[in-house]
């Protein structure tokens, strides 16, 4: 099932408190000033119809996830960039640096494999976070159609069986210059956590990582 709700989400600010107490242990950009994205509760036949006319059938299709079962849910971000879509993509589909745009990462390196499908990468966080490392797989590298995948796999954190989907495409009305990414995801929600709470606090972490990639993307192109 499309794990993006059918309901627009509502806006709403958290403080620095809040973000401790849900999913502690997570390691995440605190502080990025990105507001949260509340997600409606449901998890069957989910879909955010406000983005139907800007993502295409064949990028929609990525982030149709198993429906989530009990006990996980799942979301998605969409980020407009001004940009070209080869732009972006060269930022996100570089697995073994996703320090590029990813502010809360300190260092990233891979401990298994070239950078293909199948490659593990061992993520460290910066200090101060309540979280340590991740170690992730990439599950899908698709460069004709712009999609990138990947699996926590283990680490010092709270997200278990967390699997992304990121595709990256040119946007409906500027085909040549702006570009459309869209990042699901699904997870375990952790104990002492509520799937509101969960869906919140990584969406932030998403919505933060998103913008930066955009200002990253668009200095690229700016110079190229």
């Amino acid at each position: 099932m499309p794990c993006i709700p059918v309901s627009s989400p509502s806006i709403q600010h958290h403080n620095h408190n809040h973000h401790h107490r849900v999913l502690a242990g997570v390691g995440v950009g605190m502080g990025c000033g990105a507001e949260a994205v509340v997600a409606a509760a449901g998890t069957a036949g989910m879909r955010c119809r406000e983005h139907d006319c800007e993502v295409p059938a064949e990028v929609a299709r990525h982030h149709e996830h198993a429906e989530p079962g009990s006990g996980q849910c799942c979301s998605a971000v969409v980020q407009h960039v001004a940009a070209p879509a080869a732009a972006v993509w060269s930022v996100v589909r570089r697995f073994d640096q996703p320090q590029a745009y990813k502010r809360f990462v300190r260092s990233c390196a891979l401990v298994a494999g070239d950078g293909g499908v199948g490659t593990l990468r061992e993520v460290h966080v910066v200090s101060g976070l309540p979280a340590a490392s991740s170690r992730e797989r990439l599950e899908i590298l698709d460069d004709e159609s712009h999609v990138l995948s990947f699996r926590v796999v283990g680490g010092e954190h709270r997200l278990k069986n967390y699997l992304s989907v990121t595709t990256v495409h040119p946007s409906p009305a500027a085909p040549s210059s702006a570009t459309v990414v869209v990042e699901s995801y699904v997870v375990d929600v952790p104990a002492g956590n509520t799937i509101e709470d969960t869906r919140v606090f990584i969406d932030t972490i998403v919505k933060c990582n998103l913008q930066s990639l955009a200002k990253t993307a668009e200095k690229l192109a700016a110079v190229s």
